[in-house]
């Protein structure tokens, strides 16, 4: 694993992770990491990106690990940071790849970016706030409820309920943890040191959920598969359904009974699809 700190707009820097050297002819893919996480590739997926013949490309965002904070970042501004970080690693076009949160970063990627995305793999990504014909908040769990309706009311709402010592139950299930026994116990690796920086990449991450994007999914020219299950209660699968409804190259795949953590079981199932994209 390759290691680099690039510097992007307004100085700041990032903390990119790279598992290929520079000139590899593998097909980069830039991996968009959940909230709260760190940014590194997913382990999971390492032995069937090399079946694929994958690179995984990769950074903190902004306020994660050691990349710096950048307030008022929106979905937009990240896909430009995303276009700087490929441009240091000599990368011209690249596939991205998302979970959670990371998935809708991976369609801003897509929507700012253009035809230098190749294709977009998004698994329990987040609608946009506020979207026609999206009752946002229905069927999520309180903690979601209680985070992402404070980061609607602004930044410094969503660090004083931080600041008041909010904690975030995920209301984790059997099934749940039966499954982080497996290679996903991974999300656990990157989610424990996440916010050793400090609070601001969870809350700018949840503001910029709430927020303007910056950016329209539904103007998206690259082939999207959405996986969500449908009994995710972190971000409801009615999410995927109005990504769907609304992204024309959009293809989606609801997984009964798979939920925010064990539709990441699927990934490789995304991955294989991807691969066939390009």
């Amino acid at each position: 694993m390759i290691k680099l700190d690039v510097e992007v707009a307004a100085g700041r820097t990032l903390h990119v992770y790279d598992t290929a050297p520079a000139g590899s002819e593998l097909l980069p893919v830039l991996w968009h990491h959940g909230t709260p996480n760190l940014g590194a590739p997913p382990e999971p997926l390492f032995a069937a990106a090399d079946r694929l013949g994958l690179r995984w490309v990769s950074f903190d965002r902004p306020g994660y690990g050691r990349s710096a904070v950048a307030p008022g970042r929106t979905i937009a501004s990240v896909a430009a940071d995303a276009a700087a970080v490929a441009d240091a690693l000599g990368i011209g076009r690249f596939a991205v790849v998302g979970y959670s949160g990371g998935g809708t970063y991976a369609l801003g990627c897509a929507a700012v970016l253009g035809d230098r995305v190749q294709a977009v793999l998004s698994l329990a990504g987040i609608a946009p706030y506020g979207a026609d014909g999206l009752d946002w908040f229905t069927g999520m769990v309180p903690s979601g409820v209680a985070a992402l309706g404070t980061a609607a009311a602004g930044r410094e709402v969503r660090a004083a309920l931080q600041e008041s010592g909010f904690t975030y139950d995920c209301e984790f299930t059997v099934a749940d943890l039966a499954f982080f026994e497996g290679p996903w116990g991974w999300l656990g690796k990157v989610g424990e040191p996440a916010l050793a920086a400090g609070p601001y990449g969870q809350i700018d991450d949840d503001v910029s959920y709430t927020h303007a994007w910056g950016c329209d999914p539904g103007t998206i020219r690259a082939p999207i598969l959405l996986l969500h299950g449908t009994a995710d209660r972190i971000i409801p699968a009615s999410h995927g359904r109005w990504l769907a409804a609304h992204c024309p190259t959009a293809e989606l795949r609801l997984r009964a009974d798979d939920d925010h953590f064990t539709i990441a079981g699927h990934a490789e199932e995304g991955l294989d699809w991807l691969r066939r994209q390009i």
